[in-house]
């Protein structure tokens, strides 16, 4: 993010209700919820405004600052980046619950930085807890404030405190804003199966450690995003949870996070299809390419870790994008890259490809030029009186014939191939709808 606006960062330790509380604040449903400790794991963006201060709000994973496993030292070097950002620290902690020693160590964490924090009881909802509140000043933190971030009681007090030094006016630019006003900018989503490297090819594309990254499969729970200006355009670049059958999502964030990657690759104009040239094609990298296409998103199958791919029994580029090809009959439009994204092999070229297959996606071909293409086509099944784009992003044409319901499978697929060939449209679906002309209708 571009740091233009003040930053406000929540911290605590694991399920205390920050997610909560940032979409109390935020009026989003951008963090996933839940009574399972630990669902939140990398740091998560959104504009915020009270009393008409704006202000970017961060939203980081459970830190536990002593805890050497591999996640949790990875979130807590999360959190730091995003601390040494902050303008505020609202520190939130379970008002429910006893002081804990890694709220402490929290505490003494904070306190060191030199920057103003906020501490906020959470999950106070009755007088009897509020007359509890007084405990936690043995954390050494005088502004206190008890709150409900699931009613949002005592929320008001805490943003007047935090926002006082914040002017009001209109915000600064954001890379969200940016999102919104900027016609130029290309969301893009990045998906596939757990561990196959989207966390770490984001990380490439942007430059930034923005992502937690390991070997541990699910890692990535929720949608983090990232801008990024490259050459005159902007792309807003999304990694999405890893993507397990549904059968397979056994605990509530991971069945969570497939609803909210298919909502990511909705909300998308690219989808960076991930698969893993070490692992193969597997059923469930099928399954999520279907995803994209029944989306109507523009699609790059992006082959990671082909670097990986030495010694006599490595199968040639070619043999493995036929392969794709068998596999993947319904994505014969999308163009096929073969990257490493820990090597940075690859990376370069995606830029303009994700700009190229956006504008082919974004092509209305004007009538009088779909007439003159019609003229060209020779149908035996029934007779084509003009076409019509209606749509774009699918490219979507009404076909207006001399008989009703759908093309034959064959001719649809004939005349999908030659507005390609015609147009172009690369790594884009195109939808054909047919309607029957009406009589005594010019």
């Amino acid at each position: 993010m571009s740091g233009a606006i003040p930053t406000v960062v929540i911290v605590g330790r694991p399920n205390v209700g920050k997610s909560t509380l940032f979409n109390r604040i935020t009026g989003t449903r951008r963090a996933i919820v839940g009574d399972e400790p630990g669902i939140t794991r990398d740091r998560i963006h959104g504009s915020a405004e009270h009393d008409g201060r704006h202000f970017e709000l961060i939203d980081t994973g459970g830190i536990v600052v002593e805890d050497q496993e591999y996640i949790p030292a990875q979130i807590l070097r999360q959190a730091e980046v995003a601390l040494t950002q902050a303008s505020y620290i609202i520190f939130l902690v379970d008002g429910r619950a006893e002081i804990t020693g890694s709220d402490r160590d929290l505490a003494r964490m904070l306190l060191r930085l030199g920057k103003p924090v906020a501490l906020a009881v959470n999950k106070v909802d009755s007088q009897v807890q509020r007359d509890l509140v007084h405990g936690f000043y043995e954390l050494g933190i005088g502004d206190i404030y008890p709150i409900s971030a699931e009613h949002g009681t005592g929320v008001d007090a805490l943003l007047d405190h935090v926002t006082a030094g914040i002017p009001r006016g209109e915000p600064a630019a954001t890379a969200e804003a940016a999102e919104e006003s900027a016609p130029g900018g290309i969301k893009v989503a990045i998906i596939g199966r757990p561990n196959v490297g989207k966390s770490t090819l984001l990380n490439a594309l942007t430059g930034k450690e923005r992502a937690i990254v390991s070997p541990i499969a699910g890692t990535t729970r929720d949608a983090v995003d990232e801008t990024v200006l490259h050459e005159g355009t902007e792309y807003i670049f999304v990694d999405t949870a890893g993507i397990r059958r549904k059968g397979k999502t056994h605990d509530m964030a991971e069945k969570l996070s497939v609803v909210m990657a298919r909502r990511n690759i909705r909300m998308a104009h690219v989808v960076l299809l991930l698969l893993d040239a070490t692992e193969g094609m597997v059923g469930l990298d099928t399954t999520i390419a279907g995803y994209a296409h029944e989306g109507g998103r523009a699609v790059i199958i992006c082959v990671n870790k082909w670097d990986e791919m030495k010694g006599p029994d490595a199968p040639p580029r070619s043999k493995f994008e036929r392969d794709i090809r068998d596999t993947f009959k319904f994505l014969d439009y999308a163009p096929v890259v073969f990257l490493s994204a820990k090597g940075g092999i690859g990376i370069p070229k995606l830029f303009p490809l994700i700009r190229e297959v956006f504008q082919a996606a974004s092509t209305r071909v004007s009538t009088g030029e779909l007439n003159r293409f019609v003229d060209q086509l020779r149908f035996e099944e029934r007779k084509i009186y003009y076409i019509t784009q209606h749509s774009i992003r699918p490219p979507a044409f009404a076909v207006f014939t001399d008989k009703g319901g759908p093309l034959h499978f064959s001719h649809q697929r004939y005349l999908v191939n030659q507005l390609r060939r015609r147009f172009g449209f690369k790594g884009t679906p195109i939808l054909v709808q047919t309607r029957a002309k009406k009589k005594g209708k010019d």
